[in-house]
């Protein structure tokens, strides 16, 4: 249970930190690179909390 929660938290603050970044007034190419970078670190994270890596 305790994994599951942990794996519904990261999703939702990946969501929401894209959502932020969303938000910023910056240009459309750093815009892109920063959303690849949290999604990158949203996957890691989900596959640390599975057991699958690290």
């Amino acid at each position: 249970m305790s994994m599951l929660i942990s794996i519904l938290v990261t999703f939702l603050v990946v969501v929401l930190v894209l959502y932020l970044v969303n938000m910023l007034p910056i240009e459309g190419r750093a815009k892109q690179i920063v959303r690849i970078i949290v999604i990158i670190i949203g996957i890691l994270s989900l596959v640390k909390y599975l057991g699958v890596w690290f």
